[in-house]
């Protein structure tokens, strides 16, 4: 079994929030932060269990950079 790490950008929207794995562009959504990066896991798994090899490659984005910057406005 390979183990590898993810990228889980979590957000929130509404009453809940929304996870997504940049890496693999599969999201989940969940009532708290932590609810919602346990069914993103989840979510990823299942895509990783179920995808053929050459879906995963072609959606693998092994270059994800998370970052923040200014911008200024009126």
């Amino acid at each position: 079994m390979v183990i590898r790490s993810y990228t889980a950008i979590v957000e929130k929207e509404g009453a809940g929030y929304v996870a997504l794995c940049p890496e693999l562009d599969v999201g989940s959504q969940g009532d708290t932060v932590e609810s919602a990066t346990a069914n993103l896991k989840e979510a990823v798994e299942l895509f990783l269990e179920c995808a053929d090899s050459g879906e995963v490659e072609r959606r693998l984005h092994t270059q994800v950079f998370v970052t923040r910057f200014e911008a200024a406005h009126g």
